[in-house]
């Protein structure tokens, strides 16, 4: 490989040369030099960068577009951002943005700093830059000091510049070592257990190790209250009860601290452990076991883990917590939901109503998915019935499912694989929607609030009630259906005129519609109660839907909503076959059943064992896509038609589960983060 002669912002600097830094170049020069760097980017990254631009920019000099202070925030800024970091506090960044110093950002001031977004560590280059006053390429004892006091301001806690750890960097208070970037890198990453170290002593007066808890929120406070959520922030005295005394020690305030540094681990062995348990919840032995599991070390101590579950349980750490119950110590931003509710009561005629009117919103969805889920594999429905139909006995009307399409083919054309659609449109949207409604509805209310989780029994109920109530619609609707499919192959054998749908209603009459509904019942009840449970396992076990916020996509749902069909249909084909025989319309010299055991023994007794699955294949053919694409359908229009009133969503979202951001947004707050890990107020005294 050939070397790459890329230009530099800053000079080369070795920190144990003796030689003075040579003059830094003007940082006008350097920003020509990273803007031709810039021009090597592909044009469709240019261009959304002089989208965003243009789109920011309100501030015109000398008929030049610039960005001020808040335009630049708007720019970038991230418009969903997942921490308590306000978006006036990404302001502090403008400084670094704003090389020429006249408070105005170019264009080509905003290329250099998108340039710099580019790189993988932007966070810390950023934070490097803004210590680096004088701007030449390296930070010096008296510019750390300046820069730190200038930020943090009086009523922090003291941070004594002339320790031996600052020295281990720096050298002597006289300054006669400077800081590289790569050391300046390692001092901050550590710069936060050094304040907490010093802020203990300073405030450990009598030296006994120990502080009150007034004492130990306020050096959280200072160094990482802009990771915690409020409530947790109101209860950072509670640590004093883990154990007696009533004040903190130093091994608790540095356990708490480690549990802040690693939340990203802490959120992954939680989302993990609470995934593979049984009920959605685990205790203080659980979490620790998935550590020891899925790490190569012990990544927590027992004091570390009972801090844990003692923010999260509120005070009861050995209670079994669900994710929901660490939401407040993982995310930032959580306020407890009961608040919410005790401020806004509803009464009960509003909550009847506000079920009522979901109920209606997911019937509504459910008859159109079920609509276009029946006209995609009407034709499959068609080979299924006809090889399902009772023969003269001796006489064999098709060889498999392959000769019947030839032969209705032959017979009525492309027009007859869709004979009967009408009906069953208009009859489907009722009977699917009828199906899902009843399974969504029994499910929450068997489902566990706080985990999500429904016993396998209760989603049995669900899915078996579900599939007992689409049976007022079904079984009309099916007997039509296949007395119209049945017509036409009559009419070419034996000159029969077919007759409407409305003939057949009038024919059979109100009791008449609902013959072989027994058999009806003992289908769609375990087809339902089959389907469903194994739909939302194979979501959830097999493809991880909601596994650090997976989103499923359009074929792994597809898929599982497929898969789950086929067992549904071929266990349960002997009920639709003897389902079949009850609701055709006997001819001459065919068997006539008086019921459904009678029809049991008959089928058995001329045709075999066999016979009971005739038309499997097909049916599971017809079931699977079928059901795939209506649980597809029925899954997107839930996504796309958002129910309006939903109330506050019980789902943990952190920066592990959000949507995929544009990097260079994620870097500028990761910058911003490294600022504020210094002080929380970091920024704010210094732009004032």
């Amino acid at each position: 490989m050939f070397p790459l002669n890329l230009p530099r912002i800053f000079p080369t600097v070795f920190c144990d040369s003796d030689k003075p830094a040579p003059a830094p170049a003007s940082r006008a020069a350097s920003a020509i030099n990273t803007v031709k760097n810039a021009m090597a980017v592909p044009e469709s990254e240019l261009k959304r960068w002089r989208r965003t631009f243009d789109a920011n920019a309100q501030t015109v000099v000398d008929g030049q577009k610039y960005l001020n202070a808040d335009q630049f925030v708007n720019a970038i800024a991230p418009k969903g951002d997942l921490s308590k970091i306000g978006r006036a506090q990404f302001a502090t960044l403008f400084r670094v943005a704003d090389t020429s110093k006249r408070g105005l950002l170019s264009w080509d001031d905003f290329v250099v700093f998108e340039t710099i977004l580019k790189r993988p560590d932007a966070d810390y280059w950023i934070a490097f830059q803004y210590f680096d006053v004088d701007e030449s390429g390296t930070i010096s004892y008296d510019e750390f000091r300046n820069v730190f006091n200038a930020n943090v301001g009086p009523d922090a806690i003291p941070f004594d510049f002339d320790c031996d750890w600052v020295k281990l960097y720096l050298g002597k208070k006289n300054g006669a070592h400077v800081l590289g970037y790569n050391e300046f890198t390692q001092l901050m990453k550590g710069l936060q257990g050094e304040r907490l170290r010093q802020a203990f002593k300073f405030l450990d007066k009598d030296q006994d190790g120990y502080i009150r808890p007034e004492q130990f929120k306020k050096i959280i406070l200072d160094i990482a209250g802009h990771k915690l959520s409020d409530a947790v922030i109101e209860r950072l005295p509670t640590l004093t009860t883990l154990s007696p005394g009533g004040r903190i020690s130093y091994s608790e305030v540095v356990a708490f601290y480690n549990v802040i540094r690693e939340m990203d681990m802490v959120e992954r062995i939680i989302r993990e452990a609470t995934a593979k348990s049984k009920d959605g919840r685990i205790d203080q032995s659980d979490f620790l076991n998935h550590c020891v599991s899925s790490t190569r070390y012990s990544l927590f101590t027992p004091m570390e883990a009972s801090i844990i579950f003692h923010f999260a349980g509120r005070g009861n750490p050995t209670q079994r917590l669900s994710l929901v119950d660490f939401a407040q110590l993982l995310d930032p931003r959580w306020k407890a939901p009961s608040e919410i509710a005790e401020t806004k009561p509803v009464s009960s005629v509003k909550s009847f109503l506000h079920e009522f009117a979901h109920s209606a919103y997911n019937f509504g969805l459910g008859g159109l998915a079920g609509g276009f889920g029946a006209t995609i594999v009407y034709p499959i429905d068609l080979g299924a019935m006809q090889n399902q139909r009772s023969t003269v006995v001796g006489q064999l009307l098709y060889k498999n499912s392959l000769d019947c399409v030839r032969k209705v083919f032959r017979n009525e054309g492309f027009l007859g694989f869709y004979r009967g659609l009408g009906p069953q449109l208009i009859g489907v949207a009722p009977e699917k929607a009828i199906k899902l409604t009843v399974n969504d509805f029994i499910r929450a209310r068997a489902m566990d609030p706080d985990t999500g989780r429904i016993a396998l029994g209760w989603e049995l109920v669900a899915g078996g009630t579900a599939g007992g109530c689409q049976v007022i619609f079904t079984n009309p609707l099916e007997i039509v259906k296949i007395r119209l499919q049945v017509q036409g192959e009559a009419a070419k054998l034996e000159g029969a005129v077919p007759k409407g749908a409305v003939h057949i209603i009038r024919q059979l009459g109100l009791f008449g519609l609902y013959k072989g509904a027994s058999a009806c019942l003992l289908r769609d009840i375990p087809f339902s109660a089959i389907y469903f449970p194994a739909y939302w396992h194979l979501k959830k076990d097999v493809f991880n839907e909601g596994y650090n916020g997976k989103h499923l996509s359009f074929f792994e749902t597809l898929t599982a909503a497929a898969v789950a069909g086929m067992p549904a249909a071929y266990f349960t084909t002997p009920a639709d076959v003897v389902k079949t025989r009850l609701q055709v319309e006997a001819r001459k010299g065919q068997t006539n059943y008086k019921g459904l055991a009678d029809a049991f023994v008959k089928i058995y007794r001329e045709e075999g064992f066999k016979a009971f699955f005739k038309g499997g294949p097909a049916r599971i053919i017809r079931s699977s896509p079928q059901f795939g694409f209506t649980l597809v359908a029925y899954e997107y229009l839930h996504k796309f038609v958002p129910y309006p009133f939903n109330g506050t969503s019980r789902e943990v979202e952190t920066s592990l589960t959000s949507q995929p951001e544009d990097m260079a947004q994620v870097r500028a707050r990761n910058a911003l983060r490294i600022l504020l890990d210094v002080h929380g107020d970091f920024g704010r005294r210094s732009a004032a």
